[in-house]
């Protein structure tokens, strides 16, 4: 009775107030991640769009873009420390690392930005879910990721809301559906974001649709609102499916280091009974 009681206690989650603050702490970050990605999308359709500012010169405006990015990075880790200096890092690691991701974002911005030339705030957010159909499949092709018969058919199911979204554009052009795919491409081959903002990214995605139909005016169809839906189910299940598995994987980790926690135990328990009968024989 008394080991089940304290099993009980041991795995009753306690919200202490560091906890709390972490949890808070977290979805501040979130939130704020949230409001500046929705003001950047926002404003890049600004200067890029036609009918707006026409300044079309996507790639000028990805290198102001990570010019701005980088400063604050330089600012924020060697004149603040905010964040830890990184440890040293060999030419080797660098140039196997960090430049092939460097040039990834690059081209994804790139691409990214002129598709804002051609389509709408909201057709290119419907278009982005197809991130996580990119990403799976990048995964199972680089076998980073194993095939499954059920999270393919997810796959399809978004990618068909997704093409029914396409067929319901007003203003459909086939070069910036290839700019966008393209930089859905490349940002999949080289996506480290955790779950969390994958989720945070879907919540992004329906403000930005909701301003840019209330307050830029751009067209969105019921059929749009239809096809994005059946490809948002398939976004929401498949993150669902990822955190589930991420709970296994965090289940079966707890799980062996209890074990281990159990036969070292165990070993010092035999250790210690050895010990006394040594001791007694000793003794007699």
């Amino acid at each position: 009775m008394g080991a089940a009681t304290a099993t009980t206690a041991t795995t009753t989650t306690t919200f202490t107030p560091s906890i709390i603050r972490k949890i808070l702490l977290s979805y501040t970050y979130v939130a704020i991640w949230i409001f500046l990605s929705f003001t950047v999308i926002v404003y890049n359709k600004y200067i890029l769009d036609r009918e707006m500012y026409n300044w079309p010169y996507p790639i000028s405006l990805t290198l102001i873009h990570m010019a701005f990015c980088s400063s604050i990075a330089i600012l924020l880790v060697r004149i603040f420390h905010v964040v830890d200096l990184p440890s040293a890092m060999t030419p080797r690691l660098y140039l196997s690392s960090v430049v092939p991701i460097g040039a990834l974002y690059s081209l994804s911005l790139w691409l990214s930005n002129s598709a804002y030339i051609y389509l709408s705030v909201s057709f290119i957010q419907m278009l982005k879910a197809l991130m996580p159909v990119a990403v799976y499949s990048t995964g199972v092709l680089f076998r980073r990721d194993s095939f499954k018969s059920s999270t393919m058919a997810n796959m399809l199911s978004i990618s068909v809301g997704v093409a029914v979204a396409a067929y319901g554009e007003a203003k459909f052009n086939s070069w910036g559906v290839l700019l966008q795919l393209g930089a859905v491409a490349f940002e999949a081959t080289r996506l480290t974001s955790a779950l969390t903002m994958n989720v945070a990214g879907v919540v992004k995605d329906w403000l930005l649709i909701a301003f840019s139909w209330s307050v830029i005016k751009d067209t969105v169809t019921p059929i749009n609102l239809f096809g994005y839906g059946i490809a948002f189910l398939g976004v929401a299940y498949y993150n669902h499916c990822k955190l589930r598995g991420l709970r296994e994987v965090e289940a079966q980790r707890r799980a062996a280091e209890e074990a281990d926690k159990d036969e070292e135990s165990g070993k010092l328990l035999d250790q210690e009974q050895g010990e006394i009968m040594t001791t007694r024989r000793n003794e007699s």
